[in-house]
Formats: C-alpha cells, structure tokens, sequence
C-alpha cells in the first residue's frame, strides 16, 4: 500500500501534544499518548521528534508564536510612532504628549490582559505550564527566551527597550500571580503599575 501524503502531520502532532498537556499536564505527555491523540502511528511521533524535549520545544514555540500574533492583531501597534503626537496636540507640550501616551499604552495592556484571561483560562494555563517546565527542561529555555524577546522587541515600538522589558515583567508577574493562586485578574490595579513603569521610563 502507498504511503499516504500527510503535510500537516507534524502540525497535528504538535495540536496533540498540547491537547494532551491541557488535559493531564506534561507528566501525561508520551509519544504513544500524542499518537493516540493525533491518530496517528507511532512511529510517526518518533520520526519527527525524536525525544519528547523536541516535541515540547515545538509546542512551547506554538504557544509564543500565539501570543506574539496576539499581541500584533491587538491594536497596540496600528500607529506605531504616531501616538501622542498628532497635530491637534499642539497644546499638550511634550511632557504632556509623553504622560498620555504612557497612560494610553498602560491601558491598552492592561486591556490586553483583561480579554485574555476573560477567554479561555486554560489556554493561558497551558502556556504557562510550558513556559515554567523550562526550570526542569534547559533545552526549553532558549525558546522561553523568544517570548520576552518577541514581546520587548514589540513594546519597544511604543517605549524604550528597557521600560518594554519591565513591562513584559510585570504583565508576566501579574500572569503568574493570577494563575498560581486562583484569583482574579484586578485591571484597575494592574493599570496603575503599568503606568508607573512608562512613567518611570519616561522620567
């Protein structure tokens, strides 16, 4: 019998492995679980991840090419360059243009972060989870590296590189402290912080 063309089967393989994390966390990730998963023959997870640290980079890369996308289509960037400075704002003086721009970015992150975890709270569970398996996983962290690079690359076209990377911490700290111990997303006080580290970057 001819080998049947499948393209998307890495794909598939790599929406299995993460199918079976969100549903019983890395320790259920096996390959004969992602083949069971993908329905696909074993042999076929073996062929193109040759160990599960592979497969979990893969995945790990899927979820930070996720949220890069998301914060890219978030509106964050639409007029990169042009925020604070339009021509009706000839009054405001450069200080003022800098504190609205600061609280304008601050706000529309802290929106950002309100509609992710007003969505699916598991797949921001799922990204973490992978994001933290790094601690135990070095191959993992170099692709752990991409997220803060992507997201300080992004900010850093609102801001200086420095007050995008405290940004990024900040929102990742939030993530972090929101996830681990149940509680509920508070944008009124994560605006605040924001705007105190544009605030501080702008000084």
């Amino acid at each position: 019998m001819a080998r049947r063309y499948d393209p998307d089967r890495r794909t598939r393989i790599i929406d299995a492995a993460l199918t079976v994390i969100a549903a019983d966390g890395i320790a259920g990730l096996s390959h004969r679980t992602v083949a069971a998963e993908a329905d696909v023959p074993l042999g076929s997870t073996t062929y193109h991840f040759a160990s599960l640290d592979e497969l979990l980079v893969a995945a790990l890369r899927r979820c930070n090419e996720n949220f890069v996308q998301a914060l890219r289509s978030s509106g964050l960037f639409a007029e990169e360059g042009d925020a604070g400075r339009g021509e009706g704002d000839t009054g405001q003086g450069a200080e003022g243009a800098g504190l609205a721009e600061g609280a304008g970015l601050a706000g529309e992150l802290t929106r950002l972060l309100d509609r992710w975890f007003a969505g699916e709270r598991g797949a921001i569970e799922l990204e973490y989870e992978l994001y933290l398996a790094a601690l135990r996983r070095p191959a993992l962290r170099p692709v752990a590296a991409e997220w803060t690079t992507e997201a300080v690359a992004l900010l850093s076209r609102r801001t200086d590189p420095e007050t995008a990377r405290a940004l990024v911490a900040l929102m990742d700290g939030v993530c972090l402290q929101v996830l681990l111990t149940g509680g509920t997303f508070d944008a009124a006080y994560t605006r605040v912080m924001l705007e105190r580290i544009v605030a501080g970057g702008d000084a």
